[in-house]
């Protein structure tokens, strides 16, 4: 059975990113909403975000609320916010187990699969 998961690293603290909105979207004919979570003081979400039967290979976007996030934790930016949310597209074409990480900045961020 597939699953996916993610986990948000505050790279500018050296801390998980607790309390940072997460969305996901399933692609295709239309755009499917999927899961809106916030992640827990690991920096991750409690369960996966797709395991079982919603797992399906597809195309997907995860939509991470980094200005919000950004501005909890003290560094306020003016508007408009240099990263406020950060769109990640990715594909899934097997079933096993993805996960998709974000290592965040106020100025920068980068993804990867995972294990």
């Amino acid at each position: 059975m597939g699953s996916l998961t993610t986990h948000v690293l505050d790279t500018a603290t050296g801390k998980p990113a607790a309390n940072l909105r997460i969305e996901l979207y399933r692609l295709g004919a239309q755009r499917e909403k999927l899961v809106d979570v916030v992640t827990n003081i690991d920096g991750r979400v409690d369960q996966p975000l797709l395991s079982g039967n919603n797992f399906a290979c597809g195309t997907y976007e995860l939509l991470f609320h980094a200005g919000a996030y950004l501005a909890k934790t003290g560094n306020i930016q003016p508007e408009p916010k240099f990263l406020d949310i950060i769109p990640i597209r990715f594909g899934m074409n097997e079933t096993t187990h993805y996960h998709v990480p974000l290592l965040l900045s106020p100025f920068g961020y980068s993804t990867y699969r995972g294990s």
